[in-house]
């Protein structure tokens, strides 16, 4: 019983420490935030269209058909496919952080509350680190062939907020004007 409560402990620690992380990364994301509408363009979904299937089967199907395949040619492959995804991780996350400071930066220069924004910005933040705590752990396990990894949800999170901070701007600059 001591060693179930032990293991359940250890591993309640490391969800909320791995929480922890993820906020934190999202929260401190880029402090020099261009926000124009061609910053915002440049932050597409297009940026991260390689990601969604950089892990999928195909690759490592094909590698499988081929004669001299060994396990470790496919365990090498993965290896380095879970780098570079890493890689599209810590930039998604950069970019998915700088909207929201740049959502926030708004909502505080804005002359009006904007309680529904502000909920939006709070859950789309929770969803995201979520989904991002999740994708981790199955790119863990990917690594080792054990199970896939979908990060479509991830990526739909993202741009619906780039998508809100876009309708923002032009009204921002309107009323500049």
């Amino acid at each position: 019983m001591d060693l179930v409560l032990l293991v359940s402990a250890a591993v309640a620690f490391t969800l909320i420490t791995a929480l922890w992380i993820v906020f934190r990364r999202i929260g401190s994301a880029g402090r020099t935030l261009p926000v124009t509408a061609e910053w915002i363009d440049e932050l597409s979904m297009e940026r991260y269209r390689p990601m969604l299937r950089l892990l999928d089967g195909e690759d490592l199907q094909f590698l499988r058909s081929q004669p001299g395949f060994t396990l470790r040619m496919a365990a090498r492959l993965r290896a380095q496919r879970c780098q570079i995804f890493r890689g599209y991780l810590r930039c998604l996350s950069s970019d998915f952080g700088c909207i929201c400071t740049a959502i926030k930066l708004m909502m505080l220069q804005s002359r009006r509350d904007r309680p529904d924004l502000a909920a939006v910005l709070v859950r789309n933040q929770v969803v995201f680190a979520t989904s991002m705590l999740v994708v981790y752990g199955r790119l863990y396990l990917y690594r080792f062939g054990l199970c896939g990894v979908d990060v479509s949800s991830l990526v739909r999170t993202f741009d619906s907020m780039r998508v809100e901070l876009r309708q923002l701007v032009p009204a921002t600059m309107a009323v500049g004007a």
